[in-house]
């Protein structure tokens, strides 16, 4: 449980030793503090410790409240700034309630106070795993506002999503993956950690994966994932929208998606539809839209991981339309089938951590659910707690799990009844595949 006193005063302890030593620069605030500061692509000093600053850094909604009581603090009715009468008295009040760890995970009070505190804190070390700027929301803003400022360059924004790690809720915890999948997200991280020492040696070809299997196996999840985790942008593009909306420009914005990617390096550049990429090269397409796929290839042939800090996933969910072209641009090809029985129980025991089932056995539902992929097992939940809710039961039983999957195999079979009725030939070469992807 936080400590609403404890937040607002490291705040503005922070904000004191920032202004305090003009060798520190924004690397050295915390990423919640720093967003608060942030305004035409820098921090400008003096900064100052406003109530609105301090609600949205901490998320203390009466900052004042919170601190009136403490004998060293004051307030500027005028400016709404809250200052310490006697920093003395709050640093002492402030030491007697944290160590070394929390001082380690501020880089600005790590070099203003790292003799003060008992435990090791390490200034250098506390910067280095402080989470860069350039994968701050307001940083990515701004680089996007400077570099797309004509109306035109701004509906290419309409087709490249970009999230910053702090807005992707999922993590690699909340992912079940198979040991394949786990060993090669291990080499990755290694080769971002390493990727100096990997050109020094020449191993520039790498970082370059693609994630392969049907609709809902978590290729762009464990994607996202993957970014949340090594705190880095990451930049999705689906290939049929780039082609589709803006035909006369697409070899164009092929080119502007991946001069994006470099402006936001270090990122991962998502490349979502792969399979777009042979489907066009075979077919009578419009030339403009050949030429972007050749523009594509060209594309992934000259970024890198080592020199431009662009980690490259694609993702298909028709491996077998893919040529050999398409193919040899990848060093990694990543499996994600189907969940078996047992990921299927261990998926349902991880998307259930905070739900209230009585009686919940895991193994009989996975049992139940063969051919399903995560993303089903998820609506399969929902559906049982929203029969719940009707009966207004907070509470989720096992039988409403079960009458959930076979509700879920009823609409499946319907949905396929009304494909074969509306498009056989569609059925007969797609299949019925499901569309989402599992969590």
């Amino acid at each position: 449980m936080t400590d609403p006193a404890l937040d607002v005063i490291t705040f503005i302890l922070t904000v004191r030793s920032f202004n305090a030593n003009q060798a520190l620069d924004e690397q050295d605030l915390p990423p919640e503090h720093r967003r608060v500061f942030w305004e035409g692509g820098e921090i400008e000093r003096p900064i100052a410790a406003t109530t609105e600053g301090i609600r949205q850094a901490t998320g203390v909604e009466r900052p004042w409240d919170a601190v009136s009581g403490l004998m060293f603090t004051e307030r500027d009715d005028f400016t709404g700034a809250i200052k310490l009468a006697d920093a003395a008295m709050a640093e002492s009040w402030f030491f007697d309630r944290v160590g070394a760890e929390q001082l380690q995970a501020n880089p600005t009070l790590a070099y203003a106070y790292a003799d003060d505190v008992d435990g090791e804190v390490d200034y250098e070390e506390a910067r280095a795993a402080n989470r860069s700027i350039r994968a701050d929301r307001v940083w990515i803003d701004s680089l996007l506002a400077e570099y797309f400022q004509d109306e035109e360059d701004e509906d290419m924004l309409d087709l490249v999503d970009v999230r910053a790690p702090e807005e992707i809720e999922m993590t690699l915890d909340d992912l079940v993956l198979t040991a394949a999948q786990e060993e090669e997200i291990r080499k990755i991280v290694k080769a971002i950690e390493y990727r100096d020492y990997l050109g020094a040696i020449g191993l520039r070809e790498i970082g370059k994966l693609l994630f392969v299997g049907p609709p809902g196996t978590g290729k762009t999840t464990a994607s996202r994932a993957l970014a949340e985790e090594l705190d880095l942008p990451f930049v999705e593009v689906k290939l049929s929208m780039i082609t589709s909306q803006y035909l006369g420009e697409t070899a164009k914005n092929v080119d502007k998606f991946f001069e994006v990617a470099k402006r936001l390096a270090p990122c991962i550049l998502f490349i979502d539809e792969f399979d777009f990429v042979a489907k066009t090269r075979r077919s009578d397409e419009h030339a403009a839209i050949k030429r972007a796929v050749n523009t594509l290839l060209k594309s992934i042939d000259e970024v890198s991981l080592i020199r431009d800090e662009v980690l490259l996933i694609g993702a298909t969910n028709h491996p077998d339309e893919l040529d050999a072209a398409a193919w040899r641009r990848f060093d990694e090809i990543v499996n994600f089938p189907k969940p078996d029985e047992p990921m299927r129980a261990d998926i349902l025991r991880v998307v259930t951590r905070q739900m209230d089932i009585s009686d919940f056995d895991p193994e009989e539902i996975a049992a139940a659910t063969e051919g399903l992929t995560g993303s089903d097992l998820r609506m399969v939940l929902r559906e049982a707690v929203l029969e719940a809710l009707t009966e207004n039961r907070r509470t989720v039983t096992q039988e409403d799990l079960l009458a959930a999957v076979r509700e879920f195999e009823e609409r499946d079979t319907l949905r396929d009844l009304d494909m074969i009725d509306g498009d056989h030939e569609a059925l007969v070469a797609g299949g019925g595949g499901h569309s989402h992807e599992h969590h």
